[in-house]
């Protein structure tokens, strides 16, 4: 059981790829990429393809926030150079963390750290459509704060986000419309620490998606998500917030959210109308 708190939510040699180079370089096929070569702390894989050792490293970069999000990284040449590796490695690299969603490309900009602020990502964990038009057609959400308070974490929470039960927590209640319609009603656990000082007002102030402001004003970026869908029926309550009747069968969306470095940052659980909607999801 969630029990709340009183107060509311407020050197060259040491470096093996270096030595692997010198001491092979001799020896070297000149038609392959030689083993990359990271800045000093940054090691390689063992066993993975090339390219995949140079995307481990991009995303350490990334995840150490050497470019921050909407930044542009280095180009495809500079890379190489910094690696010691060829521009197509690298473009290959770059190729799988775009279709991961972490970098984008922009024809004749460059590539540049993805961010929740834009667009065409803010509702990437999303995948409620509409049944006529598509994710677009409705535009943005109408979000409604219902609560948000400072609890110690149940069990299960504190398992979801790796914590100690009894860890502080915030949790979230929030109702998202879509054309003056309540269509999600959310129940969201943050670990307290990282999102100190997070309110309801600021949730309301705040005029973008809601992982953007976590980007933008503390530091934390979702990258992934892990989640479990079923069928329910809801209580009197959210029947209610979701202007149902208790009858009406609902999809239940639980999901857990990481950052770069696959810690969890957020267990979320949904309660989605399908009446005019669907959920749709791509599998690759």
């Amino acid at each position: 059981m969630i029990r709340p708190f009183n107060t509311p939510c407020a050197g060259p040699t040491d470096n093996p790829i270096a030595m692997h180079s010198s001491t092979s370089a001799a020896h070297a096929d000149p038609s392959r990429d030689p083993p990359a070569a990271g800045p000093a702390g940054q090691g390689t894989p063992a066993f993975s393809p090339l390219y995949r050792q140079i995307k481990e490293l991009i995303l350490k970069s990334l995840q150490a926030g050497e470019w921050k999000p909407g930044e542009a990284i280095p180009s495809e040449m500079d890379l190489a150079a910094r690696f010691r590796v060829s521009q197509g490695t690298v473009r290959k690299a770059i190729d799988e963390l775009a279709a991961d969603h972490l970098l984008i490309r922009r024809q004749g900009k460059g590539t540049f750290v993805a961010t929740h602020a834009e667009q065409h990502v803010q509702y990437r964990f999303l995948k409620l459509v509409p049944d006529f038009g598509d994710a677009n057609s409705e535009g943005p959400a109408d979000r409604e704060i219902i609560d948000c308070r400072r609890l110690r974490a149940s069990a299960e929470v504190a398992r979801a986000l790796a914590l100690r039960t009894g860890d502080a927590v915030l949790q979230l209640r929030r109702v998202l419309s879509f054309a003056g319609e309540p269509t999600i009603l959310e129940d969201i656990w943050l670990p307290g620490g990282p999102f100190k000082g997070l309110t309801a007002e600021r949730l309301t102030d705040y005029d973008g998606p809601m992982y953007a402001l976590f980007e933008t004003e503390f530091g934390v970026r979702m990258v992934r998500a892990q989640e479990q869908i079923r069928a329910v029926l809801p209580d009197a309550e959210q029947s209610r917030r979701l202007g149902v009747t208790t009858q009406t069968p609902l999809l239940s969306v639980e999901r857990v959210a990481f950052t770069y470095d696959g810690k969890a940052m957020e267990m979320r659980r949904g309660l989605y109308r399908t009446d005019k909607h669907y959920y749709r999801n791509e599998l690759q």
